[in-house]
């Protein structure tokens, strides 16, 4: 089992910077890729983006290229988000999750997942 818990979300202002963290606890953290989907009110969860267990390969949403950083500390079991120039349309409840090795794209491949903190930018 692996345990993930969320934080850094909160309320920003439109153009704004937020840095979410995941901490990982259970199992060889730098054995699984992680990571990061969102969801919004009425819409499926959709990958935001998400880094290999070693740190050498990321994927993002093309919603947010540009914008998002995704990074990883294995030696502090923890993976990150930075998010700026924030807009209204990144308003959701983002998740961290994790799977074995390599890189997923689809919710369904995950294996664990946080309980997720709720990201606003007001306009």
């Amino acid at each position: 089992q692996v345990q993930l818990v969320e934080s850094g979300g909160g309320l920003v202002q439109a153009g704004g910077s937020l840095r979410l963290s995941c901490a990982a606890s259970g199992r060889t953290f730098s054995n699984y890729a992680m990571g990061w989907f969102r969801q919004a009110p009425g819409k499926e969860r959709e990958l935001v983006a998400a880094i290999s267990n070693r740190g050498k390969t990321t994927r993002y949403a093309d919603s947010v290229k540009g914008r998002f950083t995704i990074s990883r500390d294995n030696a502090k079991n923890t993976v990150y988000l930075q998010m700026n120039s924030l807009k209204p349309e990144d308003t959701a409840v983002y998740y961290c999750a994790a799977r074995s090795w390599s890189v997923g794209t689809r919710a369904e491949e995950y294996d664990y997942w946080g309980q997720g903190t709720q990201v606003t930018v007001s306009s």
